[in-house]
């Protein structure tokens, strides 16, 4: 079988769109599964759709990885996607050669090359995403390495030599998108590359075009991408006729925020293309959205979910109990804590529902569990104080999600292979920071009274001592005995009981 490429798909006369020519307009730190299936994904509507004609040249953030960058440039950066997942309640698949990507470079072996690119006139967009660890600021890079270590370090290396080329010329900057997933992503960059100017003395000058003639637009992405599909790969590669080392797939779903001017909407033709990408002054309520609906669903339903015996997100959505006690969360306790019109708020609600009945993706509870005190506490917790703060009384399923946390956390066994709790007469793993398990350790024997007061005055889980808010540590308390006595699921009911009265 012969390997992607453009001669290959002339030869099966593919009728898809493709790029074959265009400048690179776009360089991008990551050469991923997300970035590919996401920003390149975007990139190459907008060339089909709007006429951007650009291509993005990739580039390794971190030394290793080769193999993928072989591919990428073995097979002339096409790739296909596969978007799959749930509308309307029907099952979606689509399927895309993507041909928005020129080639990859890794700045450790060819450091030259990616300097080069900086010189490069057309060149105007800079996209990123090196994980959550990425945007940091690392003292010991030096303006000499070839490359920094940080991205951070490589990125102010690569401005200062666009300045240099360029750095008289208005119009010559960057706008750069930063996907990495911490708040005020493009701001915490920027911030860094402006250390490193100081701490290299590159100059108050340089300094000034930092500011002025580049844009660090902070932005929100949202799509789960599930990447190569390994037990897939030779069936698809037989449909497809071709052999390709980078198929990548994800959900049907997705949204990009992106802060910054207006003038960006000129720049970046994203609403010609028909694309759900939002150019916005304030992404901060599109972030809050996320984290409350749709992230904040899963930390309020999968503890419980799981201890009700099941194990991933589309069967609970099967589960007529489990699914309505996740909408009355969101769409009765959540969303009136919210800012956005109620109309957007209920379109992507409503599209959660869809994205956790997904067919395609087996999304397992316990995956999501992992380091529940830290995701409860930014997800959850913010809507239980905006809820009881608007309706002077607590919400009943978020208050009911606090005791399955503390139930998932009801551990017995405390060694080296970690610390576990007991699903019946299954052993189940539970995964957050050392300090959290050994504290639920060491009361695993108090009773529920005594573990709701201490779990819940416990400052260094919640920035808080939450036995404050009023009638919260009596009704954890009830909630948990339930659980303890009659199980998980019988609360859930419980609670669906008590909204419908």
């Amino acid at each position: 079988m012969k390997k992607l490429s453009y001669h290959t798909l002339k030869e099966l006369n593919y009728r898809g769109y493709l790029l074959e020519d265009a400048p690179e307009r776009v360089l991008q730190f990551g050469e991923g599964n997300f970035l590919r299936a996401f920003v390149d994904y975007f990139i190459d509507v907008m060339n089909e759709k709007a006429g951007f004609d650009a291509k993005a040249v990739l580039v390794q953030p971190i030394s290793g990885g080769d193999k993928i960058r072989e591919f990428i440039n073995e097979q002339e950066g096409l790739y296909t996607l596969f978007l799959r997942g749930s509308e309307n309640g029907r099952k979606v698949s689509e399927k895309r050669v993507i041909s928005s990507v020129s080639r990859c470079l890794n700045p450790y072996c060819d450091y030259d090359a990616y300097m080069e690119c900086a010189r490069n006139p057309q060149l105007r967009f800079i996209a990123c995403n090196t994980t959550e660890a990425g945007i940091q600021y690392d003292e010991s890079c030096r303006f000499a390495d070839r490359p920094a270590s940080s991205y951070p370090g490589k990125l102010t290396q690569f401005l200062y030599a666009r300045y240099e080329a360029f750095g008289k010329e208005r119009g010559r900057g960057f706008v750069i998108l930063s996907c990495e997933l911490i708040d005020h992503n493009g701001k915490e960059l920027e911030k860094c590359v402006l250390k490193y100017a100081r701490q290299w003395e590159l100059g108050e000058d340089f300094i000034a075009w930092v500011k002025q003639e580049n844009i660090f637009c902070s932005t929100l992405v949202d799509r789960i991408v599930t990447g190569y599909p390994q037990k897939e790969a030779a069936a698809i590669c037989g449909e497809l006729g071709y052999e390709d080392n980078l198929i990548d797939t994800g959900e049907i779903f997705g949204f990009w925020v992106i802060e910054g001017p207006e003038s960006l909407k000129k720049e970046l033709p994203f609403a010609e293309a028909g694309l759900p990408v939002l150019i916005t002054e304030d992404h901060t309520p599109y972030k809050q959205r996320k984290v409350r609906i749709l992230n904040g669903a899963h930390t309020s339903m999968v503890l419980g979910a799981y201890l009700s015996g099941q194990d991933i997100v589309r069967n609970c959505m099967q589960d007529d109990v489990i699914r309505e006690f996740m909408n009355q969360t969101i769409y009765e306790e959540i969303i009136p804590t919210l800012t956005l019109p109620r109309e957007e708020l209920m379109d992507f609600a409503k599209a959660v529902t869809d994205r956790f009945n997904n067919p395609f993706i087996d999304h397992e509870l316990l995956a999501i569990s992992l380091n529940s005190t830290s995701k409860w506490k930014a997800r959850v917790l913010p809507s239980l104080k905006g809820y009881r703060e608007k309706y002077q009384k607590l919400p009943v399923c978020i208050t009911a999600s606090l005791a399955f946390y503390l139930a998932f956390y009801r551990g017995n066994r405390l060694d080296g292979s970690g610390f576990c709790g007991m699903r019946g007469e299954e052993a189940y793993r539970i995964n957050d920071e050392q300090p959290i398990l050994e504290f639920f350790y060491e009361h695993r024997e108090a009773d529920a009274e005594t573990l709701v007061k201490a779990a819940l005055s416990n400052r260094d889980f919640w920035g808080e001592d939450l036995t404050k808010l009023s009638g919260l540590s009596e009704a954890v308390t009830a909630n948990l005995n339930v659980i303890e006595k009659q199980g998980a699921y019988e609360l859930m009911k419980q609670c669906l009981k008590h909204l419908s009265q």
